[in-house]
């Protein structure tokens, strides 16, 4: 079995195309679910942000995940990535550790791969190499983020948002801003713009509670999401991040907001995949509207900024990489004892339980030892002495030669003359 990473993520796929293959968080146990049932495939986890769908396996061949993924949508030629083995091992510490992220050094991937994780793990999916693969790259995180200053000042795409905004014409303080959602990135926001002193807070989720819960945290006013219509012309900027299949925010309400606002413009940024806003409103008059893609032009500077301290994370996540492959060879090269020793406890239980229950229904002792001993003699030597027996028929002289040698044959040393040394 091979360890692939086949993907999708801001830098190979805009944002339209990221979107068609997104998973939300009730259609990630189907969607595990399914991959994990292709025979091809052993181990599996998926990695869906908004700016990334990762399928993460343990597999013979990635031909059957590029076939699985080609089924959620149409046109991924030539926006696709794929590693393998140490290349796929490479990647998701990179991932983790904030490197393969649109702005560099971001905290917020790592909580998200420690999620795929463990959904994987509650569905199980996972339970083998690629197991211990995550659960490696957090180590490999928190350690490159320690020892570089990759993480040093941390920015998201949230403040890097609202710091588009204040650098905007409007005004945080002379202004009111919509927030929609309340998942991490609507809070982050929040919490970015309460520092910023922005003069009028809304926060509309579906959820009321969760807003609720985000207003009197940040000092907003909280709204049902279908009141959403209704306040949307109240709003000089308006952050949306929702887990919606389809926009919440259309282009309609907008023109509308905007002719009850006396066409006063309107900055909009659009912080999800699926997109909240409705693709239209960038053609609406005095409505100006981010998207996840023009956000990743606007933090190239960060980019650069950090490099030194990405080459160092870099240099350790090469490390991280040598070593985990080194683990995978000594438990590919321990498989066949833990084989070996398993086949001999399921043996022993087997016949014991056998023996036990004769005991129990009354059978002379010394008759139940007779069977113990000649059964699990007979179930342990089977399988090789079926073995050796084709060996001789075929000449096979090395298969005897390494017998004669695990079992000490014809040595004159056996386990009743090593303890009579003592």
């Amino acid at each position: 079995m091979t360890l692939w990473v086949l993907g999708l993520n801001h830098q190979t796929a805009p944002v339209n195309l990221r979107e068609k293959v997104a998973f939300d968080a009730q259609a990630l146990p189907h969607a595990l679910s399914s991959l994990r049932a292709l025979p091809q495939v052993r181990e599996a986890a998926l990695l869906s942000t908004c700016n990334r769908t990762e399928l993460y396996a343990e597999a013979e061949d990635e031909a059957a995940l590029q076939r699985w993924l080609g089924t959620h949508a149409d046109g991924l030629d030539g926006y696709l990535y794929l590693h393998r083995d140490a290349d796929a091992v490479r990647h998701l510490f990179r991932v983790a550790t904030g490197l393969d992220s649109m702005v560099l050094g971001e905290p917020q991937i790592l909580g998200q791969v420690k999620e795929a994780w463990a959904t994987a793990r509650e569905h199980g999916a996972l339970g083998g190499p690629l197991d211990r693969l995550f659960q490696q790259s957090f180590a490999v995180a928190k350690r490159a983020r320690t020892d570089t200053r990759v993480g040093a000042n941390p920015v998201s795409v949230a403040s890097t948002a609202v710091r588009l905004a204040q650098e905007s014409f409007a005004r945080l303080e002379d202004s009111t801003v919509l927030l929609v959602g309340a998942g991490e990135t609507i809070e982050l926001a929040a919490k970015h713009l309460s520092n910023g002193k922005v003069k009028r807070l809304l926060i509309a989720n579906r959820t009321l509670a969760h807003a609720q819960e985000l207003a009197e945290k940040h000092g907003g006013f909280a709204l049902p999401l279908s009141a959403l219509e209704q306040h949307l012309h109240e709003a000089d900027v308006v952050f949306s991040a929702t887990a919606s299949r389809e926009p919440v925010i259309a282009a309609v309400h907008v023109r509308a907001a905007l002719q009850a606002r006396k066409r006063r413009p309107m900055l909009l940024f659009d912080l999800a995949v699926p997109r909240d806003i409705e693709a239209e409103v960038s053609n609406v008059s005095d409505a100006f509207v981010y998207s996840l893609d023009d956000l990743d032009r606007a933090v190239a500077d960060n980019r650069r900024s950090r490099r030194e301290a990405a080459d160092a994370a870099e240099a350790i996540i090469e490390l991280q990489v040598a070593r985990f492959a080194e683990t995978l060879r000594a438990s590919t090269r321990t498989a066949p004892l833990k084989r070996l020793r398993t086949h001999g406890e399921e043996a022993r239980d087997e016949i014991l339980a056998k023996a036990k229950q004769q005991l129990a229904n009354g059978r002379d002792a010394g008759e139940v030892l007779d069977f113990l001993a000649n059964s699990l003699t007979n179930k342990l030597l089977h399988a090789p002495t079926a073995a050796l027996r084709e060996a001789a028929l075929t000449g096979d002289a090395e298969l005897a030669r390494a017998a004669e040698k695990m079992w000490r044959i014809g040595d004159g040393h056996d386990d009743e003359s090593e303890a009579g040394d003592k």
